[in-house]
């Protein structure tokens, strides 16, 4: 009996792909990108430059709100860690997956609950 479910997916949040700013600090550096995907728990983005995996960084994302009947931005800083690494068609630029691993909880439920927001809209 196979156990393995070809396309099942691990992925433990839903994924919403949206270009949200963010800015990425580590030892080298920051990077000013947006991301190519988002969920609870990490960010798809393209970066200038290679960044190691297991590269910990300070992460801002600028998360586009309606407030009021306007859209405002709320900066989120987090702590993320670098888990894939992947060449972009772009050259020098390098297309990262970042692990949310150090988020407040009301960051936490702020990003889930615009997630879940924008997968409504788009159903």
């Amino acid at each position: 009996m196979n156990v393995n479910k070809p396309n099942t997916e691990r992925r433990q949040h839903q994924r919403i792909k949206n270009n949200v700013p963010l800015k990425l600090s580590h030892d080298l550096g920051d990077s000013v990108t947006e991301t190519f995907n988002l969920s609870r728990s990490g960010a798809y983005c393209q970066v200038q430059g290679y960044i190691e995996p297991m590269t910990k960084m300070k992460i801002q994302l600028l998360l586009p709100l309606q407030k009021n009947g306007k859209t405002v931005s709320k900066k989120m800083i987090c702590q993320g860690v670098v888990v894939r690494v992947e060449p972009s068609d772009k050259k020098d630029h390098f297309n990262v997956a970042v692990f949310f691993n150090e988020m407040s909880d009301k960051n936490s439920e702020a990003l889930a609950d615009y997630v879940n927001h924008v997968l409504k809209k788009n159903v």
